[in-house]
């Protein structure tokens, strides 16, 4: 049986990972609604839906992907819809359910969020890395994420 608390290392490279996971997600908000409007979870949400095939996901996919509760997408891709970021299609194989569907104007503003938001994540994070570490950061969060059994991760997404 292994000791309940965390070892000294683990706490201190937990604590540093809050840490920096709280203060990216600040920033990376900040700069998203200063350069373009977009707050960091329309950014998540548009950009699962421009990686998607024909740019639609059902919205229990959505919710699965981006780990929300079914109430805080609804209430969201309400806001969203009312942006004209994305709309809601009815599903013809299906008449209860629908598809979220990125409209022209989300792929717009992820298009021109995109460039900016990649280099906001550069500086924020990478710059500071070596190659190497880069890499190392990449193997521990996939095979976190695996142990977790997550279906999909982004790094999976970013090989295409």
């Amino acid at each position: 049986m292994t000791d309940t608390w965390l070892s000294a290392p683990e706490q201190r490279a937990w604590r540093a990972f809050l840490g920096l996971h709280r203060e990216l997600n600040a920033r990376l908000n900040r700069q998203l609604q200063s350069d373009s409007g977009l707050s960091l979870p329309d950014y998540e949400v548009l950009v699962v839906l421009s990686e998607s095939d024909e740019g639609r996901m059902r919205p229990f996919e959505l919710c699965d992907f981006l780990q929300w509760e079914q109430s805080r997408l609804s209430h969201h891709i309400r806001r969203m819809e009312s942006r004209g970021l994305v709309s809601r299609e009815g599903c013809t194989g299906d008449g209860r359910g629908a598809f979220v569907v990125l409209s022209s104007t989300g792929r717009k503003a992820i298009e021109a969020a995109a460039p900016s938001h990649a280099a906001a994540v550069r500086q924020l994070l990478f710059d500071a890395m070596s190659e190497e570490q880069v890499a190392v950061l990449e193997d521990v969060f996939t095979r976190s994420l695996r142990e977790m059994g997550a279906t999909r991760c982004e790094t999976e997404l970013a090989k295409g």
